[in-house]
């Protein structure tokens, strides 16, 4: 494992313990080189999914490019690492449901996956993720998608 401070690949593991019901792996590691700990998470894969794209391309699921989307929606809101990786497994079992049952999901569809998640997670993250998935252009957009917040919640 590449050490997040210096690079180094010499590293020890500290703890190991198992997270998400067993499903995943969590490791505590302390590089030889810098002395730095970090945690890596270890996780079993399914079978490949494949996201079917608005122009017709096909591209792996990438969990990392689903994170990498998620931290910025989530930027300075307080999460746990611990909590985003639930939020990530909870939305990843969303994804291998029915609609993925050829080993395809439309990439609509995962993004409606998301969006449901983090309307339950983060009302915040939420909206900021919405406003990239749905390009919002104007304030309109935005307030147009809290009035649908504010009516859910009023459900």
């Amino acid at each position: 494992m590449k050490c997040p401070s210096c690079g180094s690949l010499k590293d020890t593991v500290i703890d190991s313990r198992p997270a998400a019901e067993g499903k995943q792996t969590r490791r505590r590691r302390e590089c030889t080189s810098c002395h730095t700990r970090f945690t890596t998470w270890e996780y079993v894969e399914g079978a490949q999914l494949t996201v079917l794209k608005a122009n017709g391309e096909r591209e792996l699921f990438s969990r990392a490019k689903l994170r990498r989307g998620l931290e910025q929606a989530l930027h300075k809101r307080g999460k746990q690492p611990e909590q985003v990786e639930e939020l990530l497994d909870h939305i990843e079992r969303g994804c291998q449901g029915p609609a993925a049952a050829s080993g395809e999901i439309p990439s609509a569809r995962l993004g409606e996956i998301v969006l449901e998640a983090l309307l339950h997670f983060d009302q915040v993250a939420y909206i900021r993720f919405a406003s990239v998935y749905r390009r919002f252009s104007d304030a309109e957009g935005f307030l147009t998608e809290l009035e649908k917040l504010r009516r859910s919640r009023e459900d």
